[in-house]
């Protein structure tokens, strides 16, 4: 079953979320209205929560996860995404802050305490480091990742333009059952 509880904690959902069958969401996650988690994904909140905001889409093979409340770190490192949010095809995204808008480029990594401000795009394959801190607006590339250049209008236009899309196809495959 795509949709577990882990221990007291289950999974909640939005209107209209769709769930791949292939997917995985586990725990305490909640996934607001329009959300599309597609084959492979695994969304794990066991040892911390996990929050994805509306309209945002995790695509295939993507790990989302969480790092545990210890002595030096008391609240631990949950998972937040916010709305309108693209996360490419193979990401890890473990105990970070995703903004509003932001598109995560396939097979990149983000760490715990990371965070992107809203409106960034991060280039395929990017690693951001634990604690860094993404400016909202610019293109970031590179492992570790760095700010190469402001976005264009057309490019922060593409964030909405993206998540709509993926909210659209993802009503096409409910409907197809």
């Amino acid at each position: 079953m795509p949709v577990e509880p882990f221990q007291t904690f289950h999974p909640r959902l939005g209107k209209q979320v769709f769930i791949h069958a292939g997917a995985t969401v586990i725990g305490d996650v909640e996934l607001g209205d329009e959300v599309s988690v597609w084959p492979g994904v695994v969304i794990r909140g066991d040892v911390s929560h996990i929050r994805i905001g509306a309209r945002s889409n995790i695509q295939d093979n993507s790990v989302l996860h969480v790092s545990h409340r210890r002595a030096a770190d008391p609240e631990g490192s949950p998972l937040l995404i916010g709305c309108d949010v693209t996360v490419g095809h193979a990401v890890i995204l473990h105990g970070c802050v995703i903004g509003d808008e932001c598109l995560i480029g396939m097979g990149s990594l983000v760490m715990d305490k990371a965070v992107l401000q809203p409106r960034v795009l991060l280039a395929a394959g990017s690693l951001v480091p634990e604690g860094r801190v993404l400016e909202s607006g610019w293109l970031y590339l590179g492992r570790p990742a760095r700010a190469v250049r402001r976005l264009t209008p057309e490019e922060l236009d593409y964030f909405a333009y993206q998540a709509g899309n993926y909210a659209r196809l993802a009503r096409e495959y409910a409907e197809t059952g």
